[in-house]
């Protein structure tokens, strides 16, 4: 079983108590909740300027979007013709990027039109991008988060990703929050808090009982898609396919 030790640690933190010494498991409330296309396989989400901005994915039906959020409604679209498999983006001044699953190519968008404006390759596979106001962060699906060069897009570092000691991967979809960067685990229902200093997870966000239980394909339609609107302070979160997208709130871990 693939990341099988990643597994076994997580059913344990689910079912044991928060101990002292153990990083923290969030709860969560839910503040608000919008529509979500549920033709959206999400890879990517981020808010800008009063907007959602996401990627889908699957061949033949990945795109770039930009979407009202009260509304859930796609404002602007720009598809990815076959044979490439959207996934991440991020914003980085007036351009938009873009990683594709297994084809080792990103693609360079004007910000605004959504034109293409040239592309990008780097090795492996790509899954998720986020930022802070130096740097751009990539997931690939491993425990190792990559450090871009937003100008270049050329790697310069990298964060390996642990818990306890111990590797952690399948990290999905990222996002830079108030100086930590969390990131989706995917095929489970949280969210890593990771200080991206050190590379070690400093807490969890639980979020089951949020995903859709009449999900046409539960095994595929998981937990991805994280937006932080810094200054309105509001976290939003939503899944492949899932027809409703939150706002959610942080409540504290349960003492041990």
């Amino acid at each position: 079983m693939k990341h099988a030790l990643l597994a076994l640690l997580l059913t344990l933190a689910a079912s044991a108590p928060v101990r002292a010494g153990d990083v923290p498991v969030y709860g969560y409330n839910v503040v608000k909740s919008y529509p979500h296309d549920t033709g959206a396989y999400t890879e990517g989400l981020f808010w800008l300027d009063g907007h959602l901005y996401e990627s889908t994915g699957e061949i033949g039906q990945s795109s770039i979007r930009k979407v009202d959020l009260k509304t859930g409604e796609v404002v602007q679209i720009k598809r990815l013709p076959p044979p490439y498999y959207g996934e991440g983006i991020v914003a980085w001044k007036d351009k938009l990027y873009e990683l594709t699953w297994r084809n080792g190519t990103g693609f360079i968008y004007d910000l605004k039109s959504f034109k293409k404006l040239g592309q990008f390759h780097y090795p492996g596979e790509g899954w998720a991008l986020t930022r802070d106001d130096t740097h751009l962060y990539m997931s690939d699906g491993s425990g190792t988060i990559r450090i871009l060069d937003p100008k270049t897009l050329r790697q310069t570092g990298s964060i390996a990703v642990t818990w306890d000691g111990h590797a952690v991967g399948n990290l999905n979809e990222l996002e830079w929050v108030d100086g930590e960067i969390y990131a989706n685990i995917w095929l489970t229902n949280r969210i890593a808090r990771i200080d991206p200093a050190s590379g070690h997870i400093v807490g969890f966000i639980d979020l089951s009982g949020l995903a859709p239980t009449d999900s046409r394909d539960p095994a595929n339609d998981v937990l991805n898609g994280i937006a932080w609107d810094a200054k309105g302070k509001r976290l939003f979160v939503t899944g492949k396919r899932w027809p409703r997208l939150y706002e959610i709130r942080l409540t504290q871990p349960k003492p041990p």
